[in-house]
């Protein structure tokens, strides 16, 4: 794993930092690693002037919007999709002038949300993405973002899963394709040589 650069516009993008995803059991980092990791990282492109995405899962209360489908899931649910919200977007993240919040109901950021617009607006060409879950909603926005033609570096180890299987396989399979994984130290050194 290197992270080689980020370029000038460059964006954190955190992915589903809410009460419930950090209620879970989480391999290999336990979220409360994750959560303080993704606020360093928040702190310092903050302090860098560059934009910080906070991306929250939730539907409305009928769950109308929803993603439909013919799942196993759908289907123990009684046949139709249920609402969801996996509440607020935890401390020390939220609550911070200037971040963008970005509410999604699919697994990826992108599709049905206004990410793209934000960041485009913002003069945005890179993203460097954490959260939780690595190999749900981190690679569904990873490979969206990818298509969008966005530059993308992994802070690897300021996100986490369900399942430790599924977590290396996007770390060390299918995130070195599509971009540039690395730690959360590597990506603040790049950060402050950038600032210097």
């Amino acid at each position: 794993m290197a992270v080689t650069v980020l370029d000038d516009k460059t964006a954190l993008v955190l992915i589903d930092l809410q009460t419930s995803t950090l209620a879970a059991a989480a391999r290999p980092y336990p979220t409360v690693d994750v959560v303080a990791r993704a606020a360093e990282l928040a702190d310092a492109f903050r302090a860098a002037g560059a934009p910080v995405v906070l991306v929250r899962t939730a539907t409305s209360p009928d769950g109308a919007d929803a993603v439909p489908g013919r799942s196993e899931a759908v289907r123990l649910a009684g046949g139709r999709a249920r609402p969801y919200d996996l509440g607020p977007v935890v401390e020390p993240l939220a609550g911070h002038d200037g971040d963008v919040l970005v509410t999604k109901r699919n697994w990826g950021a992108f599709h049905g949300t206004d990410l793209d617009v934000q960041l485009r607006r913002r003069g945005v060409t890179q993203i460097v993405l954490g959260g939780i879950a690595t190999s749900l909603g981190v690679e569904s926005t990873a490979r969206a973002a990818h298509e969008h033609g966005y530059h993308l570096t992994f802070a690897v180890d300021a996100m986490t899963d369900i399942d430790e299987d599924a977590h290396r396989h996007s770390v060390s399979y299918l995130f070195p394709l599509i971009g540039e994984p690395g730690t959360t130290k590597e990506i603040l050194a790049l950060l402050a040589a950038a600032r210097a």
